[in-house]
């Protein structure tokens, strides 16, 4: 067996290091931390109050996307796919609780795939993680627990969850709404 002997590298990169200023004294590091972890908490609190406004219905991360195109302080594209949006839900919804009746799982799992789509366009979290959970569901698949499901197991856990997203819908809606509102967006427009 040979043996190879590697050279050492002809080039070593050093640190630069500015000798013409003197390090930071440990008061000066100590203001520093404190200044960074006063500007992370604030920061941390005005994302939390943003978020939170109704449990954290709405990402607001996503809908600040959102917002960025509009054009104008008139806010007219982004109320524009709000109120698209509702249409879009009502007639998902209406959908959905035919295709319950129906008992059709296939049909339940598009429909919640497609609002589950919708809702993350417009950052509206909570229905778009339920509708998730329904698609699987209607896959007879829980994807939490890692278990298939039987037909009666997916429609019992989707008519249940079908109030559940109802009423995180009817949460968005109410702070979209809101927003808007409060944002001189003429509803009545819409």
């Amino acid at each position: 067996m040979a043996t190879t002997i590697s050279s050492p590298p002809r080039h070593v990169d050093k640190p630069v290091v500015d000798d013409r200023s003197p390090p930071p004294s440990p008061k000066t590091v100590k203001e520093l931390h404190a200044s960074l972890s006063a500007n992370q908490s604030d920061s941390n609190a005005e994302s939390a109050d943003a978020s939170s406004s109704v449990g954290g219905v709405i990402d607001m991360e996503t809908f600040r996307q959102i917002l960025d195109l509009d054009e104008d302080d008139t806010h007219d594209f982004s109320a524009g796919m709000a109120w698209a949006y509702f249409a879009q839900a009502d007639q998902t919804f209406t959908e959905m609780n035919e295709a319950l009746a129906a008992k059709d799982l296939a049909k339940l799992s598009s429909l919640g795939h497609f609002l589950k789509g919708s809702s993350a366009a417009l950052g509206v979290a909570k229905v778009q993680a339920s509708c998730e959970r329904m698609q699987h569901y209607g896959q007879r698949r829980d994807e939490q627990a890692g278990v298939d499901l039987s037909d009666e197991e997916a429609l019992t856990r989707i008519d249940a969850l079908l109030v559940q997203v109802k009423n995180e819908y009817s949460d968005a809606e109410k702070w979209l709404k809101d927003w808007y509102k409060e944002h001189g967006v003429d509803q009545e427009d819409q």
